[in-house]
């Protein structure tokens, strides 16, 4: 059974709130004015586990872009590797 608590508490005591979530898994049902307006609980598995996945996609996709903005710009007849091994020897 999901604990009520008023908005006022949530903002007081967020910390030890979404402390009980995730240890506890504790729920949570927000009211504004007395009148509910949102459900606090933890994620399940499978949110989790689907929030991890779309962070390493954001991540990846991002790590392309970057890959093709390098590749976009580069102006040396020699790759990055033969550059780095070029520093390393002299």
């Amino acid at each position: 059974m999901a604990t009520q608590i008023g908005v006022r508490e949530l903002k007081n005591n967020a910390s030890k709130i979404v402390r009980a979530v995730r240890e506890e898994a504790a729920e949570y049902i927000i009211t504004v004015n007395g009148e509910p307006v949102a459900v606090l609980r933890p994620l399940s598995e499978i949110e989790s586990s689907q929030q991890r996945s779309e962070k390493v996609a954001a991540f990846l996709a991002e790590l392309d872009a970057l890959a093709r903005e390098i590749t976009a710009e580069w102006q040396s007849e020699k790759t990055a590797v033969e550059l780095v091994n070029e520093q390393r020897r002299g």
